[in-house]
């Protein structure tokens, strides 16, 4: 125990770190638990746990840290447990089609796809939920439709869709938190019946930041025009889907978001203006703080520039960093270390626990923890410390930052993003390299410069330098994402790899003594389990409709050969594919007709018999019992007849009902569900 306190004694300006790493391990507790049963036991004896540990230290600090600890993730599972009960969002039940008028809470263009995205609330369909969410068509739009209008209009609506297949991307968690209780699409014409009221600040800056958008795309024009425009505004529904996945695929898509490197640039811009235009005054410059009032300054830059671009969580979460920031400096402190970081993940954590579990707060973080850590490394600060050298040195040093800083940032980012999205970018170290400077020093302070000039009508030969710059970045990030091996694909890992590369990272990061290097074996361990853990090998989406069968080459069968591009895709990333998934029909194996199929595989030393319905038409009772009886699982849309036994499952709609999507394993046989029993989560509930 004496080892133990002697470390802990030697670390114990690290200890606070640990807060948020306790209250994120309470709120993902209450996540991972599916009924309030469960999370009163786990609030129950975390408190114990609490209670035991301050009453039984006996002066030890690792008591002390273990009763803190509890402590934490208590609240922490009682913040979520409270902030998803008062969120309360009202959910359709099931698709319905209406005809009805309301107001228009926010309005996004969506020029890429052709579409307007419209956010609704208090329709005069009293059978529709308070607010939902409705794409309709650009030619569809009236011509002042803003926030705070009224608008009559018919669409089909249906409820925030859960994932598909287990591992798949959950709206419905999503849509709960930020209030939405339907999706659906428009038909026919909008008409608005009563204009949008004077007076919402809300409504002016939306119109503004449309108004901004649509002014920056126009001046640069094409491509480069709608990345412009994201810039700007934040506004990302200029940019076509094959832009935007060459960002992700090349490591760059974090240039789209507006977070901490955007919010960053203004205040830099910021802040330097004011400081060198007040320090022109010698009387200035020796009566006041110049640094405190740039900072000041760059403060308000950074709040204007995270209201007018939608405050979305990402950037207020980056701007509250900033703040924090701004007021060390303002102190004279040191402005960024990893206690600045648990304080701003703090701050998160209690006003928006639900971001935990997203990729956003956790992309985010996991960056920042990485670079801080990495440049408060002793040799690390040595190796870059600013030093009287030549140019060509001074560049070379600034050059060898980015590269270590980019590769620890994708070391570090790539668990998450393979948890997530089943990829990732592997060369995005070497593309941040020249993209992240490009974005910072060039593109952002010469957009700015030439909204300026605009004003008196001189803005075009910036607008031209923006455009090239941009054409620059697009160049780069489709030449990286044509590259073979760009990327690297992985199916679905088990949640317990993912914690353990998660625990293990955290702790080779937050520590500072040899006993970080006891996080790697961790993170090891979870690399390799997630690399072993096999692709399923049939995937079953929650309503029965569209079945997928992993072939002995690793491709993917479609029951039904017309599917979406959706679907698709929901199949390719669970079992970490790109390649075009082919049909059952066409499998040797397979015999089908236009109303149901049969195939065998082989997986675990057996032969495995699956049938599967594709329509809704009637089935001969004789032949449909046949093949339920001589099949080893069986696939339906429809309920089945009490007769139908299979050998090992029957997945038909009553089942499929109770159990959402399936992720089905045969060596050995393991079915995943993507919901559990009993679960009472509010998303879950309403459903």
């Amino acid at each position: 125990m004496s080892g133990i306190e002697d470390r802990l004694q030697l670390e114990r300006d690290q200890i606070p770190l640990w807060l948020p790493v306790a209250l994120g391990c309470g709120i993902a507790s209450w996540f991972a638990l599916a009924d309030r049963s469960a999370w009163i036991a786990f609030i129950m004896l975390a408190l114990a746990v609490a209670c035991a540990c301050f009453a039984l230290g006996q002066g030890l600090r690792i008591v002390r840290i273990a009763g803190i600890a509890a402590m934490m993730m208590a609240l922490g599972c009682i913040l979520i447990w409270i902030r998803a009960e008062r969120t309360d969002t009202e959910t359709l039940g099931r698709p319905v089609a209406s005809d009805f008028t309301a107001q228009v809470v926010s309005v996004e263009h969506l020029p890429a796809r052709q579409s307007i995205r419209l956010r609704l609330r208090s329709p005069s369909d009293t059978s529709l939920p308070v607010q939902f969410r409705v794409n309709i068509d650009e030619d569809a739009a009236p011509d002042g439709l803003a926030a705070g209008a009224w608008v009559a209009l018919e669409a089909r609506l249906m409820p925030p869709p859960r994932a598909a297949v287990p591992g798949a991307y959950d709206f419905s968690q999503r849509a709960w938190f930020d209030g939405i209780g339907a999706t659906g699409r428009a038909w026919g014409d909008v008409r608005i019946v009563r204009e949008a009221e004077g007076g919402s600040w809300r409504g002016w800056l939306e119109a503004q930041r449309t108004r901004l958008a649509a002014h920056v795309a126009d001046r640069v024009g094409g491509r480069e025009g709608a990345i412009a425009a994201t810039l700007a505004t934040g506004d990302r529904g200029r940019i076509a889907e094959e832009d935007a996945d060459a960002m992700r695929r090349s490591g760059l898509a974090h240039l789209l978001a507006i977070s901490g490197l955007h919010v960053t640039a203004v205040i830099g811009v910021a802040m330097l203006l004011v400081l060198k235009t007040l320090a022109l005054s010698p009387r200035l410059a020796l009566n006041l703080p110049l640094i405190v009032i740039a900072a000041g300054a760059g403060a308000l830059a950074g709040l204007a520039y995270t209201l007018f671009t939608g405050s979305q969580v990402p950037t207020v979460r980056a701007c509250i960093a900033a703040m924090l920031i701004l007021i060390g400096v303002a102190m004279g402190r040191d402005a960024i270390t990893l206690r600045l970081v648990a304080t701003g993940a703090l701050i998160v954590l209690l006003l928006w626990p639900e971001t935990l579990v997203g990729p956003s707060f956790q992309l985010s973080f996991a960056a920042v923890t990485a670079i801080v850590a990495l440049h408060e490394h002793p040799r690390v600060k040595r190796l870059l410390s600013r030093r009287d050298e030549r140019f060509f040195a001074k560049v070379g040093r600034f050059t060898l930052g980015l590269l270590l800083t980019g590769i620890v940032v994708e070391i570090a980012l790539m668990p998450i993003a393979l948890y997530h999205f089943n990829k990732a970018g592997l060369y995005g170290a070497l593309a941040n390299i020249i993209a992240i400077p490009l974005t910072s020093f060039v593109i952002i302070p010469l957009e700015a410069l030439a909204l300026f000039l605009d004003m008196f009508g001189l803005g075009a030969p910036v607008w031209w330098i923006v455009g090239q710059a941009l054409s620059l970045l697009m160049t780069l990030a489709h030449s990286v994402s044509e590259t073979p091996g760009a990327v690297a694909l992985l199916p679905s890992m088990p949640i317990t790899a993912y914690v353990a590369m998660i625990i293990g990272g955290l702790w080779f990061l937050l520590w500072k003594s040899a006993w970080r290097y006891w996080g790697l074996p961790i993170v090891m361990f979870g690399g390799a389990w997630a690399l072993v853990s096999p692709a399923p090998d049939i995937l079953v989406t929650g309503d029965g409709q569209h079945m997928a069968i992993r072939q002995a080459d690793g491709r993917l069968a479609l029951l039904r050969p017309r599917a979406g591009d959706y679907v698709r895709d929901i199949f390719n990333e669970t079992s970490g594919l790109e390649s075009e998934a082919g049909a059952l029909d066409d499998l040797p194996t397979a015999w089908c007709n236009p109303d149901s199929c049969r195939t065998t595989i082989w997986s675990g030393g057996r032969q495995w018999r699956i049938f599967a319905t594709r329509s809704s038409y009637y089935l001969p009772y004789p032949e449909l019992m046949a093949e339920c009886s001589a099949a080893d699982i069986v696939v339906s849309d429809r309920r089945m007849p009490d007769g139908c036994t299979p050998r090992w499952l029957l997945a038909d709609r009553g089942f499929l009902q109770e159990a959402g999507g399936l992720a089905i394993r045969l060596s050995p046989a393991h079915i995943e569900t993507v919901l559990t029993p009993g679960d009472d989560r509010p998303w879950r509930r309403s459903q």
